[in-house]
């Protein structure tokens, strides 16, 4: 059995060890009908063609499509604080990520012991703390490496190959959850990728370009870590699926904190001997761990509401808000087709939803955990809800 047949096999094997209670049948796990669209005569068609476009603005997809924005907002943020630490002689990328994880850890798991009690919390570990190592070894090395790319291969390699994250994603949805993409969702996806290729030709025509120090490190790095990250966001998807959200999140919080931890002591002492300690960076810090914790604990709703692929279609437009930091803290002066490339992205997120079927959303909690209180899950219908 190979490595991604064993891991799937292996989160699916909780009915056959232990026996799990389930909420109810969620309303609505069945396929999204939209309207026809005819096409006998040129009225008919445009008239179709509008009702089918306006039944595609449900609160779902508008929540969804303002979730992935959040999240592009908030992985902007992460870059500038990143950049500005940088220039300020701040360089520990795992560091800093380590305030990250351990935010999640102390927000999350507390809250998990709440509801599971000590012994069953301990029990979640021992069952499925294999599940949330691998999760959280992928995510932790898959952020390492794409911070190093970056520091190897020039800016037109990382950002194309950073796209590679949503075909792995797609393959993994199908591991995992055996989804099946209709031909609308595959244009979707496209749509997004041209969209992605305007931003790159608008670099080259503006010379934002640099040097690569070495381009095949850098673009080998770029395409690991983009292969981690498509698994990471796949697997994740199927675990909030399947859990209580703040299980899962506590859980990615202290392994992550662990093995970051590690690294961190392993690659990074000397340069935290040697990188400047004041209050404009610790500013910094904080900063750019309040907008990971914003973007970590809003993906698996997004998750839960669209999938894992719209979510790395939507960080397409992150570079988009990236071009507005720029233009107010550093006076940037933006290229045109910087915003036909945002409009082309968020055109793509629409044609992605206009074929899009409801995921099964089964939450659970194991029957050997001690509940406190009404019931482990009082999640809204609304983060219930999934799309393909």
């Amino acid at each position: 059995m190979s490595s991604v047949q064993y891991l799937s096999s292996g989160l699916t094997d909780d009915k056959q060890s232990t026996a799990e209670k389930s909420t109810p049948p969620i309303p609505g796990d069945a396929t999204v009908t939209y309207p026809e669209i005819d096409s006998s005569s040129v009225g008919t068609l445009c008239r179709s063609s509008w009702k089918r476009f306006a039944s595609i603005w449900t609160k779902r997809f508008i929540l969804s499509l303002l979730a992935g924005q959040i999240v592009s907002l908030c992985i902007t943020c992460t870059s500038v604080a990143t950049e500005e630490l940088t220039f300020r002689n701040w360089a520990l990328p795992t560091t800093q990520t380590l305030f990250l994880y351990l935010s999640l850890f102390v927000t999350y798991t507390p809250y998990t012991i709440y509801w599971y009690g000590f012994d069953g919390w301990l029990k979640v570990i021992y069952e499925r703390g294999w599940k949330y190592i691998i999760l959280a070894a992928c995510d932790v090395e898959g952020n390492f490496l794409v911070v190093k790319a970056y520091q190897y291969t020039d800016l037109l390699s990382c950002m194309l190959l950073e796209a590679w994250a949503i075909p792995v994603c797609m393959f993994f949805s199908y591991v995992h959850m055996r989804t099946r993409f209709h031909w609308t969702q595959i244009l979707g996806v496209v749509i997004c990728v041209a969209g992605l290729c305007l931003l790159v030709a608008s670099d080259q025509i503006t010379n934002k370009n640099w040097t690569a120090l070495d381009k095949g490190k850098g673009d080998a790095f770029m395409i690991i870590g983009a292969t981690l990250y498509g698994f990471t966001n796949a697997t994740e998807e199927f675990l909030v699926r399947r859990s209580p959200l703040y299980e899962v999140l506590g859980q990615l919080g202290m392994w992550g904190m662990i093995i970051t931890g590690v690294q961190a002591s392993i690659l990074e002492h000397k340069k935290m001997r040697e990188s400047t300690w004041n209050g404009a960076n610790l500013t910094l810090v904080f900063a750019y761990t309040a907008a990971m914790f914003v973007m970590y604990t809003v993906a698996p709703l997004l998750f839960r509401l669209a999938s894992s692929t719209y979510y790395n279609l939507s960080l397409r437009s992150a570079n988009f808000y990236g071009l507005l930091f720029g233009i107010f803290l550093f006076h940037y002066k933006p290229y045109w087709l910087y915003f036909p490339s945002f409009v082309v992205v968020i055109s793509g997120l629409v044609v992605y939803f206009c074929h899009s079927t409801q995921g099964k959303t089964d939450i659970r909690a194991p029957s050997y955990i001690a509940q406190h209180g009404k019931a482990v899950l009082e999640d809204s219908e609304e983060q219930r809800e999934g799309a393909i």
